[in-house]
């Protein structure tokens, strides 16, 4: 018998009702680690704030509770309890085992919702050992509990949980009333259990992960109360040492989500773009009789977009769809780029003459409008087509055309506004914008005109460079030093093999104020950007950096100190992936060196320290021991003033001198940075100048070169 005889009618399978889920759940949740357990909750807090987002619920309280059971409470209406007349289960019930079923598929239950395939509490049900969920209505609560899936009762007398008892039900369900509330009191309490022959035991629930959604939907739905209650007190979260919890609420709407988004300070207010219109579409729906046909209908859809641009290169673009995040995008983000890229090019070719821009520059592409941008786009219309259950792309093509529509007009409005502080921040964003293009050209060039060359290539690296002459990219090194006469003793100093010098002229500009189009006018700027040859901003590429390790080399003095800070936000502002890499150094040079008496005619050892400290506490040793050290002991204030042996042994030698990594080891060493950055080397006057008051008694006096 062959193989294709023996495949017959027999070997077809036909998955009924939630058993497809627990077969397939991949297809439902995209994946049963971490990820899809966290994609469940998901789905039952969306379905809680699409009746905030119809009017009907004020507040929402997440709780993960120590059974590993978490609940998700609302004021909502409350699921319907009454029964459904073409399948004789109550509301309930329905919503929770029948794939395809709910109140979001043009009923007018919901204007705009993110629940539209119907299948979210059931997919949750089917896929959890145990759910309870209780609603109130009509002035009493009604409760049902289900066994991965299937409706029953629970013997909770020895303990609630999903291994207790259960009795499924036989002939008909059955929605117990278990109590009287308030007839004005409405609302949805859902409780589970997550399946583990479905989810492993590492999938667990990120508290983290939880606030940053709760923290996002109250930023989207102003004047919605989210709670988030911890109560597992596992070791390395928040709840450690106790139940914990966290309230969110925002009435700002977008425009604050984009302010807590920004990562620096800002070139233009955070502007609010807003608009509504309409389109046609096709849809099926039901008729009386419970059979599918077409109907044309018009949909509304509105656009809130809130967007802000700031002094660095980073891009930060959320997008939403009735509040569903959309990290891939889709349809609306298309939209939103578009209107965008057409609307500041249109600007830019009008004042081409005032910006000095000439067609041989080249034309603004899409990253150089997005650099430094913060937006969040929002987009409410009633059934969006998302590509899959797990809603990350929007597919309905209509909302292009009608994001980049709204964009252009509202943004046109703005860039062309008559009113002074409208126009000053309009000027600004597009001298930002053709910076970052010329930027991204001259980055180009000199990645192109920066690799290393040839015996028989001629180089246009600065004069300057001293380069050394090894190609292996992890054994070389670059010291950025302090001045000419630090220069000629780092030559002596250096192993040319490696290790290569670029000296610099004093205190070079300071890129937290500058912009892009005056960064590269600076031909100390420039010339660090080429020599280390992997571009810049954007378009910067750590794979093609010339050198292993960047090291700063400058005075132990309040200047050197200045010009190394200088250096270092250069660095991060615009080379940030070699900081992030750990390739970015601060030599340490001594500040002074002891020699020490040597007894019968030997001679004696040299000390080198590096504090005030270091050196009271090797001379108070010394004098225990009845040592003797020559005087005066010799006070660096430079490089210049070292012998090259002297620089060599205590600053450049890889087997004696010491490095100071320059790190951002997580996310909140970034966050702090960008604080400090921002702090010393901002615009704003008055913290720094607050900070230097309080900051007065500790200084030194003696390391001023005054």
């Amino acid at each position: 018998m062959t193989a294709a005889s023996s495949y017959t009618a027999r070997h077809l399978s036909v998955l009924e009702g939630l058993e497809a889920v627990r077969k397939r759940p991949g297809m439902y949740i995209g994946s049963t680690d971490s990820r899809g357990l966290m994609h469940c909750l998901w789905e039952i807090i969306d379905n809680a704030v699409d009746e905030s987002l119809e009017g009907h619920a004020t507040t929402i309280e997440v709780i993960l509770h120590a059974d590993s059971s978490v609940e998700v409470r609302d004021d909502g209406r409350g699921i319907p309890v009454d029964n459904v007349a073409s399948l004789g289960l109550s509301g309930v019930e329905v919503v929770f085992t029948k794939l395809h079923a709910g109140g979001k598929f043009g009923g007018g239950s919901y204007a705009a919702s993110g629940g539209l395939h119907g299948v979210g509490a059931s997919v949750v049900n089917a896929l959890s050992a145990r759910l309870d969920v209780e609603v109130d209505r009509g002035g009493r609560t009604h409760r049902m509990t289900f066994h991965r899936g299937e409706p029953g009762v629970y013997d909770d007398s020895a303990g609630r949980g999903p291994d207790a008892p259960f009795s499924p039900f036989t002939d008909a369900s059955e929605l117990a009333v278990t109590g009287k509330v308030p007839r004005t009191r409405t609302g949805t309490r859902v409780r589970y259990w997550a399946d583990r022959q479905i989810f492993p035991a590492s999938a667990t629930f990120s508290y983290d992960d939880l606030l940053d959604r709760a923290r996002q939907t109250s930023f989207l739905v102003p004047g919605l109360t989210l709670t988030v209650r911890d109560l597992r007190g596992l070791p390395g979260t928040p709840g450690e040492a106790g139940p914990t919890e966290e309230v969110f609420r925002h009435d700002g709407g977008a425009v604050d989500f984009a302010d807590f988004l920004a990562p620096d300070a800002s070139v233009t207010d955070t502007w609010r773009l807003t608009g509504t219109e309409t389109f046609a579409e096709t849809v099926q729906q039901l008729d009386d009789r419970g059979h599918l046909h077409p109907v044309d209908v018009e949909r509304s859809c509105e656009v809130e977009v809130a967007l802000r641009w700031g002094i660095g290169y980073d891009t930060t673009v959320r997008s939403f769809v009735n509040i569903i995040a959309t990290p891939k995008g889709g349809s609306h983000l298309a939209g939103f780029e578009q209107g965008l890229l057409k609307t500041v090019r249109k600007q830019i070719e009008t004042n081409a003459r005032r910006l000095k821009v000439t067609a041989k520059e080249g034309k603004i592409e899409k990253d150089d409008v997005l650099a430094g941008m913060t937006a969040v786009v929002t987009v409410r219309f009633p059934e969006p087509q998302f590509e899959g259950q797990t809603k990350e792309v929007l597919g309905t093509a209509p909302v292009r055309g009608i994001v980049a529509k709204v964009v252009e007009r509202e943004l046109t409005a703005l860039l062309t506004s008559s009113r002074r502080a409208e126009k000053v921040q309009a000027a600004a964003l597009l001298e930002k914008v053709v910076g970052e293009m010329r930027a991204r050209v001259s980055a180009r060039m000199h990645k192109e005109i920066s690799r290393r060359k040839n015996a028989l290539e001629t180089s246009t690296l600065p004069a300057k460079l001293a380069d050394c002459r090894s190609e292996e990219v992890d054994r070389t090194e670059l010291f950025i030093v302090e001045g000419d006469s630090a220069l000629g003793t780092a030559k002596l100093a250096r192993s040319s093999d490696f290790q290569a010098l670029l000296p610099i002229r004093g205190k070079i500009l300071n890129v937290q104020k500058a912009s892009p189009g005056d960064i590269l006018k600076n031909a100390e700027v420039a010339s660090i950007i080429q020599v280390i040859g992997a571009g810049s901003g954007r378009t910067f590429d750590l794979s093609q950096a010339r050198y292993g390790k960047i090291v700063l080399m400058t005075d132990a003095d309040v200047d050197g100190a200045h010009i190394r800070t200088l250096l270092l936000t250069l660095f991060f502002r615009y080379m940030r992936p070699l900081v992030e890499a750990g390739r970015v150094f601060a030599a340490v040079p001594p500040l002074h060196r002891v020699e020490i008496a040597g007894s019968g005619g030997r001679k004696g050892d040299v000390v080198y320290t590096y504090a005030e400290s270091e050196l009271t506490g090797l001379l108070r040793r010394l004098e225990r021991t009845g040592k003797r050290y020559k005087e005066p002991i010799q006070r660096y204030k430079g490089l210049g003033e070292m012998d090259a042996h002297q620089l060599a042994e205590t600053t450049m030698d890889p087997s004696r001198r010491t490095l100071r990594r320059i790190s951002m080891a997580d996310e909140t060493a970034l966050h702090e940075a960008e604080r400090v950055f921002e702090l010393l080397m901002g615009n704003d006057v008055a913290p720094r100048k607050d900070f230097i008051v309080a900051g007065a008694d500790h200084v030194d006096p003696d390391r001023i070169d005054a």
